[in-house]
């Protein structure tokens, strides 16, 4: 969670620096030509500034990819062996009650005829 956090702060920083420096050059005091040159300078370096905050939430896209497959794979792992817990318990319970009907019923069989 706090990897996500991080990312979504790069990524307002980046976003509200590049904000706030067109507004400054918006309302500094400057010549129409000065203010041109450096809106100019600034929107070339708009691409890259664009291309950083790609690779870094690609980044931690990533991780949290990583983070999901680990936690899917765990949670897979403890249903497997609690599966496995189940078919035994089962398997055990089955034979038990098996062993207390023997004792239960009586040594003889009956004879289905004198019915």
């Amino acid at each position: 969670m706090a990897e996500r956090n991080g990312g979504a702060f790069v990524g307002g920083m980046l976003i509200g620096g590049a904000v706030g420096a067109i507004a400054g050059l918006l309302l500094a005091p400057r010549s129409g030509k000065d203010t041109r040159k450096i809106l100019k300078k600034s929107l070339e370096a708009l691409p890259e500034l664009a291309e950083d905050l790609s690779d870094s939430l690609q980044l931690h896209a990533d991780q949290l990819s990583e983070t999901a497959r680990r936690n899917w794979d765990e949670t897979l792992q403890r249903l497997q062996e609690a599966i496995a817990a189940g078919i035994e318990a089962s398997q055990t319970e089955a034979q038990r009650l098996d062993t207390e009907e023997d004792e239960l019923l009586p040594a003889q069989e009956i004879d289905p005829s004198q019915n």
